[in-house]
């Protein structure tokens, strides 16, 4: 059974990064690049993300472990490092290749399906599960090794019904024009708002105030984003329309 659970797993990562590399191209419309851009951008954030998403390795093995190799042969990433690591990498490799439009609404549509599918997955492996509950919807985790009968927050599917929810109001927002450049800031502001919540009925260790390590990277993250967005308005303020906003 676990072998087919890992199985499973394992075909539905690599359907969100299949998913996520498919419709990134077709999105061009949307940020206005050119192929040769928007494929490099793409090759950018997947290996970004790859990066980040193993970032927590490296206080657990150190940096020679994780540069051997050793880590990426682990179990376990964080979808947050992940997810912010792509967005630092395409800025670093907009500012490289000197693109100035904005390409951060072409990002979130792809970035929420591939995470949604990502969190089935892990659902299906038994990790990054929940606290105890005593709720209906409770699922026992044979991974957690708690007891026959201890049922624990089926926390994957809480993020997936998120991310789903996300794609709706993405893809609204796109039709409508809502906040044209700063989607891929509104949604990520939202899931860090999601994540620090829903850290309380995570069984991760507390470490300062009786916050997670998740929840300070949370705030620290999200004041991250405010500036930005800050800085786009007051940018949007001084140039043309036209020139769009960065991601």
């Amino acid at each position: 059974m676990e072998g087919i659970s890992r199985a499973i797993y394992t075909l539905l990562m690599l359907v969100a990064v299949g998913a996520a590399a498919w419709l990134l191209p077709r999105r061009r419309q949307v940020s206005r690049l050119t192929s040769r851009e928007s494929a490099i951008l793409g090759l950018s954030a997947f290996t970004g993300a790859m990066l980040g998403a193993k970032l927590p390795f490296i206080g657990q093995l150190g940096w020679e472990g994780f540069l051997s190799g050793r880590a990426w042969f682990m179990d376990g990433k964080t979808i947050l490092g992940g997810i912010f690591g792509g967005y630092l990498a395409v800025e670093i490799a907009k500012s490289r290749l000197g693109i100035k439009v904005g390409t951060g609404d072409a990002f979130a549509i792809p970035i929420a399906i591939a995470v949604m599918i990502g969190r089935v997955g892990c659902f299906w492996a038994g990790c990054c599960y929940g606290t105890i509950t005593e709720l209906p919807w409770g699922v026992a985790f044979p991974n957690a090794g708690d007891a026959n009968g201890v049922l624990r927050h089926p926390t994957q599917l809480y993020e997936g019904l998120f991310h789903g929810v996300a794609i709706l109001l993405l893809v609204l927002g796109e039709r409508r024009a809502w906040i044209p450049g700063q989607r891929l800031k509104a949604y990520l502001l939202a899931y860090l708002a999601y994540r620090f919540l829903t850290e309380w009925i995570r069984p991760e260790t507390h470490w300062w105030l009786g916050l997670t390590a998740y929840q300070l990277a949370c705030i620290g993250l999200s004041l991250i984003l405010v500036g930005l967005w800050y800085r786009d308005e007051q940018r949007l303020n001084r140039e043309s329309p036209s020139q769009g906003l960065s991601a």
